[in-house]
């Protein structure tokens, strides 16, 4: 084995490849301060107008209904974590118009909310100083931007403080409103503010939940920077999913203090109720105190909100600009490994915007095509998952799928007929514009098709090959390399030699007796299911290898069989699909991947990671002249996390002669373990208790930096 190489390329240092710096404080801070501004400081009194003191449950039902969208952002983002969020996952899912219409829509409508917010923030900022709003709003523009420049980790930076703040006065404002709710007592405050609840029937309360929605569209805003975020399997869903109870719980305790305290017609007219009702008992302050420090949460709010627009909304022109969709310039990253080029555009259109629209009501406008959007994405999952595509792979399932999905397509458009006729024209407006521009700059330079086309070819239609490949090349770069068990789950495979001329349904019928020996299904059982899988997708062919992957609910660990053919077979396609659904190619490396169901990141960090060895060139010269079990396992460890020690007395590896593996675990590095131990000609899969002996040959498996000491330690006795 040659020697162990520390300096393996990342891929998320790519010129072209944002850096994976966010974490999980970072998803929550970017969610929750996407949603946390007019929704909470300027909405509840126009809310109440329409609804009366119900007004507060309207903001957990308008929860519920962010929930479709949230669930499927968090698969697709997981699936697929690439910048531009909802363009690409609508561009991938259903092809490049719609994406476009995303992408540009969702763009503009952001800008416009964004804007919206530093006009906002800027009229807080007033009060204390007096000044112009609108340059103090394009002056907060400018500086966001140029933040945002520096890089997404200065700009998480500054979000995370704004949103610590944020929070921390708010739950202040919470705990001391309740005391006074509590002082004022609840059945006072229920004869006296709460009569009548329902002030303007039903229509007006579900009216209300249409009109609250928008205040939660910010949280899904997180997936346009998914490709810089650490581990998306598990920080996107529980960043947006913590951030929307966190932001739930103060939007329903503090408008509910707000209808405690205010009387409702004072409530109806106010557009700064937070600070009308902080002043009703934040009065025990010294001084101007209590409005201060409400003053200083609208700050931060607003600032959240346009600081995280422009983040997420320069997000949009990089993805497109990479799909050639709109000029290349917009995906050129600066120095900081930011789209420098597409901040400084957002920015100026924030900037206009401010200067010469009426931002306020424009931004309203523009919530009709986000609930559009929504219904789109949820689409994007039930066509993802119909399409089969056998690298679609999320580290996040959607539950109750697809009823989660068809609600969220209905309950959008239910909402949309709330908003009004203005906004649907508006929303019409930007379709139109998109679907131009498409048409006149995009479709001539864009060659690739959505996944819907996947689900097409199951209905005897085409499909688009080049999204398959898309998937196997997110895979590789998608999940860290640490902290798996892909090499355990290798050392542990099975494998078969094949000398003989067969056809690939022997193949799986031999794989499917090794598999039914420790599984609880008969071998027919598991040869139907695995043809039916790859008849389903599209089994991956790829240099001279094929990837069959299934999972069974009643699976306990992954395993893993190799067959390698000494004559190629040809991996079929479906007997109703048209010629050129999947190219028939010949491999002689088969590779089965069988996992429990509800292990879907185990499954892709392993799958992912087979795809990844498969892909090198060495790989089939490689496969092929493996001498034995052991070679063929070790060709697809990597290199650089793996090691083959011969046993010879009066050598360096004398010390674990005569020794059992339990006895000579303690001496090797923390991370080190004797996955293979070959023996005679035989490949022995050890045990604690397995004890060693001369001549033997062990494979040890560990990180980069235990095997390169191992390596250092031992390197006489490496066989190569």
């Amino acid at each position: 084995m040659a020697e162990p190489n520390d300096s393996q390329p990342d891929a998320s240092g790519d010129s072209d490849k944002l850096q994976k710096k966010l974490g999980l404080m970072d998803v929550f801070a970017i969610s929750t301060g996407a949603m946390f501004s007019s929704g909470f400081f300027l909405l509840p009194g126009v809310a109440a107008g329409t609804t009366g003191p119900s007004v507060f449950l309207a903001y957990p039902l308008a929860s519920l209904l962010i929930l479709p969208a949230m669930f499927s952002m968090a698969e697709l983002s997981t699936a697929m974590p690439r910048a531009g969020g909802a363009y690409y996952f609508l561009d991938r899912a259903l092809g490049p118009m719609a994406g476009t219409i995303g992408g540009l829509g969702t763009w503009i409508a952001l800008s416009l909310k964004s804007a919206f917010a530093l006009i906002g923030m800027g009229a807080y900022v007033v009060i204390f100083f007096e000044l112009p709003i609108q340059p103090v709003a394009v002056a907060l523009t400018v500086a966001f931007g140029l933040l945002n420049i520096m890089g997404a980790k200065e700009t998480a930076g500054l979000q995370r403080a704004f949103v610590i703040a944020l929070v921390s006065i708010m739950t202040f404002y919470v705990v001391q409103g309740l005391f006074e709710v509590f002082s004022i007592g609840l059945t006072t405050v229920a004869q006296t503010q709460l009569t009548p609840f329902f002030a303007f029937g039903s229509a007006g309360f579900f009216a209300t939940v249409g009109t609250v929605f928008v205040s939660y569209a910010g949280l899904t805003k997180v997936a346009s920077v998914s490709e810089e975020i650490k581990n998306p399997d598990r920080n996107i869903p529980l960043g947006m999913g913590l951030s929307l109870l966190v932001t739930t719980t103060v939007y329903v305790l503090g408008v509910f203090i707000m209808v405690a305290v205010l009387p409702p017609d004072e409530l109806r007219a106010d557009l700064t109720p937070v600070a009308t009702s902080g002043d009703a008992f934040l009065d025990w302050l010294p001084g101007s105190t209590g409005l201060i420090l409400v003053v200083v949460a609208a700050v931060a709010a607003f600032a959240s909100t346009g600081n995280a627009g422009i983040l997420a909304a320069s997000r949009y022109p990089l993805a497109m600009a990479r799909d050639h969709l709109i000029p290349a310039r917009f995906e050129q990253l600066g120095s900081r490994s930011t789209p420098t080029f597409s901040i400084v555009v957002t920015t100026g259109v924030m900037v206009v915007i401010i200067l010469l629209f009426d931002v306020e009501q424009v931004a309203k406008l523009a919530s009709a095509f986000q609930l559009l959007i929504f219904a789109l994405l949820n689409l994007a999952v039930i066509v993802m998952r119909e399409s089969r595509i056998s690298t679609y792979l999320p580290g996040y399932l959607t539950p109750l799928y697809p009823w989660m999905q068809i609600f969220g397509v209905v309950s959008s458009f239910l909402l949309i007929a709330q908003i009004g006729l203005l906004s649907a024209l508006f929303t019409s407006g930007l379709i139109a514009f998109a679907v131009a521009w498409y048409y006149w700059y995009g479709r001539s330079r864009s060659e690739r098709e959505g996944a819907i086309y996947h689900l097409f070819a199951r209905l005897g239609e085409k499909r688009f090959a080049g999204r398959d490949l898309e998937l196997r090349e997110i895979m590789k770069e998608r999940t860290p390399r640490e902290h798996d068990q892909f090499e355990s789950i290798v050392a542990g495979s099975k494998v078969i030699d094949i000398p003989d001329q067969v056809e690939y349904d022997d193949v799986v019928r031999r794989v499917a007796l090794v598999l039914a020996e420790t599984l609880p299904y008969t071998a027919d059982d598991l040869t139907d299911k695995i043809l039916q899988a790859g008849f389903i997708s599209g089994t991956p062919v790829s240099g001279g290898a094929a990837l069959p992957d299934l999972r069974l609910p009643d699976a306990d660990e992954p395993q893993l069989v190799l067959a390698r053919l000494a004559h190629p077979v040809i991996v079929r396609s479906p007997e109703d699909m048209p010629d050129d659904f999947e190219p028939e190619r010949p491999v002689c490396a088969l590779l089965f991947l069988v996992s429990p169901t509800n292990t879907a990141g185990q499954h892709l960090r392993v799958l992912s990671e087979l795809v990844s060895r498969v892909d090198e060139e060495s790989f089939l010269e490689q496969w092929t002249e493996a001498r034995d079990e052991t070679q063929l396992r070790e060709v697809l460890l990597r290199h650089e996390r793996y090691l083959s020690l011969g046993l010879r007395a009066g050598s360096s590896t004398e010390q674990f002669i005569d020794k059992t593996i339990r006895e000579i675990h303690p001496e090797l590095p923390a991370s080190s373990l004797i996955a293979i131990v070959r023996r005679d000609g035989e490949a022995i899969i050890p045990h604690g208790q397995t004890r060693l002996i001369e001549d033997d040959r062990i494979t040890i498996i560990g990180n980069p930096e235990d095997i390169r000491e191992l390596y250092l330690r031992h390197r006489r006795n490496v066989k190569t």
